[in-house]
C-alpha cells in the first residue's frame, strides 16, 4: 500500500520524495510506504488550511454539522474495511477494531455534529446593558495523535475542530497511517471544501515538530506519551499557542472485600488487557483488600491465562500483537526489571510465531513503590498489590506521578464517594471501566495532561470565547 499526504484536497507525496516503511505487527513484515514529511510539507498544508478556513468558518454551524454526519455515514458503510485497516496497522483483534475503534470514530462525528447544532453560549444582563458570548474558531489547528487508537482518537479531535469552523492539519503516528489516509479519502468523497482537512504523514521529531513550531498554527491538540508531551509544551508555551495535552497513565483498579467478586474480576481483566494493554486508561495496577487478596489473585491469574493470544483476524482472538518489535522488547524489559525488584511473573512468554506477540503477564510480590509498579509500561502487564485500609489504598493509588483514571469496586456507596473524591485522577469509574459518555470531561492531572476533551470542553478548546457588551441606556 502506498500512502500519501492529503493537502488542499489532493493526495501528494512528501516534498523531498522520502518515504518510511510500515511494518505489520502481526507478521513483522513490511506492507506499506508513507511520506516522510518535513517542514516544507507542513508549510504547504498551512497554506492550504489558511486559504480554506475563513470561508469554512463563515458557513452555518448546521452545514458544518452536516459534513460531520456525512463522514459518519460513510464510515458506517465502510466499517469492515476500516476495521481491517486498523487491525492490520495496530495488530489488535479485528473484532475489537470494529466494535471499539471504528464504532467510536463514527460516534465521535455524530456526537459533535449534534453538539455544535445545539451549542449554547451565555448572556448576562446588567443595569442598562447586556453581555453575550460568541464563540469564534481559532483558525488553523494542529492535531497529533498516537498509534494505539488511531482513528478513534483522530476523530475525537477532528470532529469538534471542523464543527467549530477550524481548518486542521493532522499528523497520525507513522506506525498507523492507514485509517487516517482512508479518512482523507472520505473527506474528498463527501465534498468537504479542499483545505479544511489536511493530513501530513511522517516522524514526530520532523513533521510533528514542524506543526508545533509553525507560527500560523494557533492551537495544538496532542495525545501521546508524557515525555513527548513535555517537549510539545516546551515548544508551544513560549509563543502562547493554545494547548491540550492528553498524556500517559498508571491507573489503579481498587478492589474492596465487599465488591461483587466476579464482576470485579471481569472488570480488572478487561481494564488490564484490552487492546493488549495499549490504552492510556488501562488499569495496570490492581490493588486488592488483603482479606480477599489470595482468592482474588488466584482467580485473576487463571482468567488472564485463559485469554487467547492469536491472529488478529480470528474472531476468538482476545490479545493481538503489540505495535512493534521495539515496543515489545521495552515491555519485556519491564518483566526482567520486575524479577530484579523481587516480583514473580506469571505469563509473559513470547509465542513461537511471526510478529510481535506476547502473552499477558501478571506480576505479584512487588513493592507498590518500585519502578515496575509506578512507571507506565503500556503493554499486557499488570501488577497486583494487597492493602489493609482505605488510607493505604489511596496512598498506593495516588503514589505515582500520573493521574489519569481509576476504577473502584465496592458495594459500599459511602466508600465509593469517599474514594472518588480523594483519588488524584481526572476520571473515576465505580463498579465499571471505560463506560464513556461523550459529554463528560476527559483528561488527567499531574503528569497525565493539561486540559479536558469531550462535549463542551472540546468545543471551547477549538474556539475563542468573545464577550460582547451592549449598552442601551
Amino acid at each position: 500500500m502506498e500512502h500519501f499526504n492529503h493537502i488542499g484536497g489532493m493526495d501528494v507525496p512528501a516534498h523531498s520524495g522520502a518515504t518510511l516503511e510500515h511494518i505489520r505487527p502481526s507478521t513483522g513484515q513490511p506492507d506499506a510506504r508513507l511520506p516522510r514529511s518535513d517542514v516544507r510539507d507542513v508549510q504547504h498544508a498551512v497554506e492550504a488550511a489558511s486559504a480554506a478556513q475563513r470561508a469554512w468558518a463563515d458557513r452555518p454551524a448546521t452545514e458544518r454539522a452536516d459534513l460531520c454526519d456525512a463522514i459518519a455515514d460513510q464510515l458506517d458503510k465502510r466499517i469492515d474495511e476500516f476495521a481491517a485497516l486498523e487491525s492490520n496497522d495496530t495488530g489488535k483483534p479485528l473484532t475489537l477494531a470494529r466494535n471499539m475503534d471504528i464504532s467510536r470514530a463514527i460516534a465521535n462525528f455524530r456526537f459533535f455534529a449534534g453538539a455544535v447544532r445545539h451549542d449554547e453560549t451565555g448572556a448576562h444582563e446588567m443595569h442598562g446593558a447586556i453581555n453575550f458570548t460568541l464563540r469564534r474558531p481559532i483558525g488553523v489547528v494542529g492535531l497529533i495523535t498516537p498509534w494505539n487508537l488511531p482513528l478513534y482518537l483522530l476523530s475525537w479531535k477532528v470532529a469538534p475542530a471542523i464543527a467549530m469552523g477550524n481548518a486542521v492539519i493532522a499528523k497520525p503516528s507513522e506506525l498507523t497511517p492507514a485509517t487516517a489516509t482512508a479518512l482523507a479519502g472520505i473527506f474528498r468523497e463527501v465534498g468537504a471544501p479542499p483545505g479544511v482537512f489536511n493530513l501530513v504523514h511522517g516522524l514526530g521529531g520532523e513533521a510533528g515538530q514542524a506543526i508545533v513550531d509553525h507560527p500560523q498554527i494557533k492551537a495544538i491538540s496532542f495525545t501521546g506519551g508524557t515525555a513527548t508531551g513535555a517537549r510539545v509544551a516546551a515548544s508551544a508555551a513560549p509563543v502562547f499557542k493554545k494547548l491540550s495535552l492528553e498524556l500517559g497513565g498508571k491507573n489503579a483498579t481498587l478492589v474492596f472485600s465487599d465488591a461483587d467478586l466476579d464482576a470485579a474480576l471481569d472488570g480488572a481483566v478487561r481494564a488490564g488487557f484490552t487492546n493488549q494493554g495499549e490504552i492510556c486508561l488501562c488499569g495496570s495496577r490492581v490493588l486488592v483488600e488483603r482479606s480477599i487478596y489470595e482468592r482474588f489473585t488466584a482467580a485473576f491469574i487463571d482468567r488472564v491465562r485463559a485469554l487467547r493470544v492469536g491472529e488478529p483476524s480470528e474472531p476468538s482472538t482476545q490479545v493481538g500483537a503489540l505495535i512493534s518489535e521495539g515496543h515489545r522488547e521495552k515491555v519485556r524489559g519491564f518483566l526482567a526489571l520486575a524479577v530484579s525488584e523481587g516480583g514473580t511473573v506469571h505469563g509473559g512468554g513470547v509465542p513461537n510465531r511471526p510478529g510481535w506477540f506476547m502473552e499477558p503477564a501478571v506480576i505479584t510480590g512487588l513493592s507498590p513503590t518500585c519502578r515496575t509498579a509506578t512507571e507506565e509500561i503500556f503493554g499486557p502487564v499488570v501488577t497486583i498489590h494487597p492493602f489493609d485500609s482505605e488510607v493505604e489504598a489511596l496512598a498506593i493509588a495516588n503514589g505515582v506521578r500520573y493521574g489519569l483514571s481509576a476504577s473502584v469496586w465496592t458495594s459500599d456507596l459511602s466508600r465509593a464517594h469517599r474514594m472518588s473524591v480523594a483519588l488524584e485522577v481526572g476520571m473515576v469509574w465505580v463498579n465499571t471501566w471505560l463506560l464513556r459518555d461523550l459529554r463528560v470531561p476527559f483528561g488527567g492531572v499531574k503528569d497525565s495532561g493539561v486540559g479536558r476533551e469531550g462535549g463542551r470542553h472540546s468545543l471551547e478548546f477549538f474556539s475563542e470565547s468573545r464577550n460582547v457588551c451592549f449598552r442601551w441606556r
